[in-house]
């Protein structure tokens, strides 16, 4: 089993800061790509940024510029900075990952979601 946990969500003002972190433990052989993503109220849950194994990165349009996602290999973890929020990113934002996982038979890839963060930002 994997766990996935989040933190970093937080309020704050229009054009500030913010720095999600996501931290995968449990049974894994390796990550594939771990992501961000968010839902807002009455909205689908939808990309915001993802990142591979090798470094490679995908953004939603919207947040172009101002959201870099990083990862840490030897901790499993991936981070979203956020810059220049505007009050549209207010959102749970989830923490997705596609590991290959131990199991008796043979290494396994699934995939796994975090319990979600709030971010709110306020205008």
């Amino acid at each position: 089993q994997v766990q996935l946990v989040e933190s970093g969500g937080a309020l704050v003002q229009a054009g500030g800061s913010l720095r999600l972190s996501c931290a995968a433990s449990g049974s894994i052989n390796s990550v594939n790509v771990m992501g961000w993503y968010r839902q807002a109220p009455g909205n689908k849950r939808e990309l915001v940024a993802t990142i591979t194994s090798g470094g490679r990165t995908n953004y939603e349009d919207s947040v172009k510029g101002r959201f870099t996602i990083s990862k840490d290999n030897a901790k499993n973890t991936v981070y979203l900075q956020m810059n220049s929020l505007k009050p549209e990113d207010t959102a749970v934002y989830y923490c997705n990952a596609e590991v290959v996982v131990h199991t008796p038979f043979a290494p396994t890839t699934r995939t796994y979601w975090g319990q979600g963060t709030q971010v709110t930002v306020s205008s």
